[in-house]
């Protein structure tokens, strides 16, 4: 007698049903199953297609060859996918609107910025992530010319071949520029702050340790020495 257990992946040992893969049995693959397959696929296609948009940088392109002399304004929201993409950065994240009003002339752009939004960045004394607020106006002007080069600081010269400007790192420069150079949790009053306070209880117990070991006051009087 033929085993019918067998032919539906019931275990001759245990009442278990072991369900058969939908995927790897040709019979069990309807129209349904395919079309269902089919639009998932699609999903995640479109949703890598969106984050390389996203995560591109030809947004911060401006096209200026086909754009007529006068005045033009480019409007930028940045974020942390923005920031994620700078290499060695300081900061984790942000809400940043950039405002760029460019004066176009035959062979010369002046650039206006207006920057106004806040970034995260680690606090210096206990490393936790912070807000800081940012809030500033930059000038830069491009000229054309032979190659590409830095004239001055707010001067950059690009080859007249060129048909497009990228202001990505002028974006992320100008941002860091209006960090603080100290960057600590704001106080509370009566000596409290916003740091973690198992953070700086670990660096209380360092200093103490520090403080007791001999080898860094001899340190310190080497130094005096010096």
């Amino acid at each position: 007698m033929k085993c019918v257990a067998g032919e539906l992946g019931i275990s001759s040992h245990s009442d278990t049903i072991k369900p058969r893969s939908v995927l790897h049995d040709p019979v069990l693959i309807g129209p349904d199953v395919i079309r269902y397959l089919v639009f998932i696929k699609l999903i995640f296609t479109f949703a890598d297609f969106f984050e390389d948009k996203l995560n591109n940088r030809e947004q911060y392109q401006i096209a200026f060859s086909g754009l007529k002399p006068g005045t033009h304004v480019f409007d930028f929201m940045i974020g942390k996918l923005f920031f994620d993409q700078v290499e060695d950065t300081e900061i984790l994240d942000g809400t940043v609107t950039i405002s760029v009003t460019m004066a176009k002339e035959e062979r010369m752009m002046d650039l206006h910025f207006v920057i106004a939004g806040t970034v995260k960045v680690s606090c210096d004394r206990c490393n936790e992530s912070m807000d800081v607020p940012v809030m500033g106006t930059e000038r830069l002007i491009v000229k054309l010319g032979d190659h590409y080069y830095e004239e001055s600081e707010d001067v950059q010269v690009i080859p007249d071949t060129a048909y497009q400007f990228d202001l990505s790192p002028f974006i992320y420069e100008y941002i860091h520029l209006l960090l603080p150079i100290r960057r600590v949790h704001p106080e509370e009053g009566e000596g409290n702050n916003r740091c973690d306070p198992e953070m700086l209880k670990k660096l209380e117990e360092l200093n103490r340790h520090h403080a007791a070991d001999p080898r860094w006051e001899a340190l310190g009087q080497l130094k005096k020495k010096n």
